[in-house]
């Protein structure tokens, strides 16, 4: 009897808060979405805490709930002139009152989310530090408009109960999708990298996809708004309301877990023979890096750790830019690298490379590139960055805004090029490797080139921008679902860390901590049979979307014509 009473009493605080939310004005529904936002992005490093989501995303079902108690199908308005006029206006209404409640509770999200990005411009505070809280706060807002655009496409097709949430959680799914690939795209801190909390959640990218993987932790995160305030319920059907869906949903993670589980212990840990690894973390701060002062030392670092320890490593791998030269001009520097390696050893870097203009008067042209350097010093390959970093390595209008006094953080006048995109380069005595900086990692499918497949991928990266912020921890999390999703390795050699060695199940076999000097070896992980999504790509989430979305609509359709 007790249990009954408590449940019900679940039951009736829940359908309370679910009317109160739904039941205030637009001006406090926009701030309590903007606090719920910010309350979601605890779901990411470095706090990964993604059970807030079953918190966060009910509550912005029923704000949602509260713009307009019809969608898209409801029955027309019988009136004619101004009454159809006025049900025309009230539509517009809600559909800009939902695109509000979405854009608040997106800019909240990213903008806890994404406060790290203010470390980049206290690098040089003198010249850069008045933009930080500008750049956090327009970025935020930007990237805002596309849940803003997610909610308010879902107002279209809302419907009662459950159905509601499939709408909302396609629209979400297809907005991050978007967020991905528009204006070069910037796929930070999706649904998906939730599960990165845990190595068994996360398995499920490899058959799914991050967006699809995404859709199903937003639409079972979104179990409790099954209740829909929005109508009167008999005490028997309240229960089953509020605790059906949650319970299904639940169950729906725990399938996903379980079967993630089993994938892990199952999983091999071959590696390939006669290959190992080190990569080496030199913990330059980023103001230090580029003065003319601590060149010879700079290059002095790298040669003491890459041969701090018995030299049994058969591939080295420095991080992103990380000499302050251009090493095709350097040939005595790139001899010295000759010395340092043994016979059948390798050096991969990041450096900085030029180009001469095509024509006099010009520019040289300037990449962020990645360098297979062998054992007598030669260049035997070379990879140009091509996806490159908006006002940070160039600017939008680049000409216009330099005239204007602007410049992007790197200072390079010009800014970067960029080089034709994704490519696999061929190692000494190592399978072939698919390069790539930075954050091109972030960006699902586009991490391998196509053609014959790569054993590997290295990711040299810089992330003394953001010091010991959220910034390195999220990129990690990105790294882990990119080796999930291929089926890869992922070889990750930081300046400042977090420098690790990823297997090709997210597992991680080493790390060098934050803003910490030191070496890592570890044998190369084995490349596992290409996965669902490395062949398929987003097909998979294309056809989850359109069945779930056909599901909602046809069971809508038929119950007006019923």
């Amino acid at each position: 009897m007790q249990r009954d009473e408590g449940a019900e009493r679940w039951a009736r605080g829940l359908e309370t808060y679910a009317a109160w939310l739904s039941g205030r004005s637009l001006l406090v529904r926009m701030g309590l979405a903007l606090l719920a936002g910010a309350l979601s992005a605890l779901a990411f490093e470095p706090f990964s805490f993604p059970p807030v989501f079953f918190l966060t995303l009910p509550s912005l079902v029923w704000m949602l709930d509260g713009v307009a108690p019809f969608g898209r199908w409801a029955p027309e308005s019988k009136g004619a002139g101004m009454a159809a006029e006025s049900e025309k206006a009230r539509f517009w209404r809600s559909f800009f009152s939902a695109f509000a409640i979405g854009w608040a509770f997106g800019s909240g999200t990213f903008l806890l989310g994404l406060y790290w990005v203010a470390e980049a411009f206290y690098v040089e505070a003198d010249v850069f530090g008045w933009m930080a809280p500008f750049a956090v706060l327009f970025l935020s807002i930007g990237l805002g408009l596309f849940t803003g655009l997610s909610c308010s496409l879902a107002r279209l097709f809302w419907v009662a109960g459950y159905g509601r949430l499939a709408v909302l959680a396609v629209c979400w799914t297809a907005g991050e999708w978007l967020r991905g690939h528009v204006l070069t795209g910037f796929p930070w801190n999706t649904m998906a990298q939730g599960t990165v909390a845990s190595d068994a959640m996360m398995q499920s990218v490899a058959l799914l996809g991050p967006y699809g993987l995404g859709f199903v932790v937003f639409l079972a995160a979104c179990g409790l708004a099954a209740y829909d305030p929005r109508f009167a319920y008999e005490r028997s059907a309240l229960s089953r309301a509020i605790w059906q869906a949650p319970m299904a949903a639940l169950l729906v993670l725990a399938l996903l877990w379980i079967g993630g589980a089993l994938r892990l212990a199952t999983a091999g840990e071959e590696t390939v023979a006669g290959v190992r690894l080190r990569v080496v973390q030199p913990n330059i701060p980023q103001d230090q890096k580029w003065l003319k002062e601590n060149r010879t030392s700079i290059v002095g670092q790298y040669m003491r750790l890459s041969a701090s320890a018995p030299s049994d490593f058969t591939h080295l791998i420095w991080p992103e830019s990380a000499l302050p030269f251009l090493l095709e001009r350097e040939p005595i520097l790139r001899r010295a690298f000759g010395r340092l390696l043994e016979p059948g050893q390798s050096l991969i870097l990041g450096a900085v490379r030029s180009e001469p203009a095509e024509e006099p008067g010009q520019r040289d042209h300037y990449f962020n590139a990645v360098h297979v350097i062998g054992d007598e010093g030669d260049i035997l390959a070379t990879y140009d960055k091509a996806h490159l970093v908006p006002f940070g390595e160039y600017l939008p209008m680049q000409g216009l805004l330099e005239a204007i006094g602007l410049e992007q953080l790197t200072r390079l006048r010009g800014g970067y090029a960029s080089g034709p995109g994704p490519m696999t380069l061929a190692v000494p005595d190592a399978p072939a490797v698919s390069p790539l900086v930075c954050y091109e990692i972030i960006f699902p499918g586009k991490v391998t080139a196509r053609g014959p497949r790569p054993g590997w991928i290295v990711n040299v990266t810089n992330d003394a921008w953001f010091g010991t912020s959220g910034g390195p921890y999220q990129h990690l999390a990105q790294a882990r679902l990119r080796a999930v999703e291929e089926g890869l390795a992922v070889v990750r050699a930081a300046n400042t860390g977090i420098s690790a060695v990823i297997d090709p199940y997210g597992r991680l076999l080493g790390t060098i901590g934050i803003e910490t000097e030191g070496v890592l070896d570890r044998p190369l992980p084995k490349a596992l049979a290409p996965t669902p999504y490395a062949r398929f790509g987003d097909w998979l989430l294309l056809l989850m979307l359109f069945s779930a979305l056909s599901l909602v609509l046809g069971r809508e359709a038929r119950l007006r014509r019923a």
